[in-house]
């Protein structure tokens, strides 16, 4: 039996690989908010986090089913458990440890050696896509930085939030990167609007520091499941109609 010319028992072993990586996340979720060694114990008693899990499975079918069998596939398997890290420990510590962004920086390189080597026509201009998204990934939350330092005197944006996005834009270039961008800030706003509505109907005052990380990574899951061209003309449909 075939799903979009991929046999099924693709399917179910990326489902399979999907839920062992699912609870080793939790363990790395554990480790690195503590900046422990991740591999220095092994994992014996740990109870099972079929939340996680399923996530984690559920997010390598659909990944294989809209890329197939291709270095893509393979890009995203391993970078969407260090994504659901950034998400899990930015919401619980408000910080995105620099190992994790260094290790995304690390497999990013890899995999556009892999690009270069593979395609010698385009592998120039894909090296410089990726730098360029390298660069306009960080450039934007270090100027956001700069001018929330010299109108509030303080940081309107962490600096792991600039290297996360200067990582993801090493994989997935400039024109990625900024609609990364624009999805995370369209998340984070509808979300901000939330909660402030709920403070105003509590009558409190709304001093909950939101982490900024989980919107990129949100952001980044779109991008991942849904090709540009379909988001440019949902957003293009939304502005035209407010």
């Amino acid at each position: 039996m075939y799903i979009n010319d991929i046999h099924i028992l693709f399917y179910l072993s990326i489902g399979v690989i999907g839920l062992i990586v699912g609870q080793l996340i939790d363990w790395c979720n554990n480790r690195l908010a503590k900046y422990e060694k991740v591999l220095s114990q092994y994992l014996s008693n740990a109870t099972p986090q079929y939340l996680l899990m399923s996530i984690t499975a559920i997010s390598y079918v659909l990944v294989l089913y809209f890329n197939g069998l291709t270095v893509d596939t393979l890009k995203y398997v391993i970078l969407i458990p260090m994504l659901i890290n950034v998400f899990v420990i930015d919401c619980k510590k408000q910080i995105i440890p620099n190992r994790l962004t260094l290790t995304i920086f690390e497999i990013g390189l890899i995999f556009i050696s892999m690009q270069v080597i593979i395609n010698t026509n385009t592998g120039i201009n894909t090296f410089l896509n990726s730098l360029l998204g390298m660069l306009i990934g960080g450039g934007i939350f270090l100027i956001i930085n700069l001018v929330g330092k010299l109108f509030s005197q303080k940081e309107a944006m962490g600096f792991g939030d600039a290297k996360l996005m200067a990582v993801l834009g090493l994989f997935f270039g400039k024109n990625n990167i900024i609609i990364i961008f624009v999805i995370a800030f369209i998340i984070a706003a509808l979300v901000s609007i939330a909660m402030l509505i709920k403070s105003k109907i509590k009558k409190q005052n709304m001093t909950e520091y939101i982490a900024f990380g989980p919107f990129i990574v949100l952001a980044t899951a779109v991008i991942i499941y849904m090709p540009n061209d379909v988001f440019i003309t949902m957003l293009s449909k939304i502005l035209r109609i407010s």
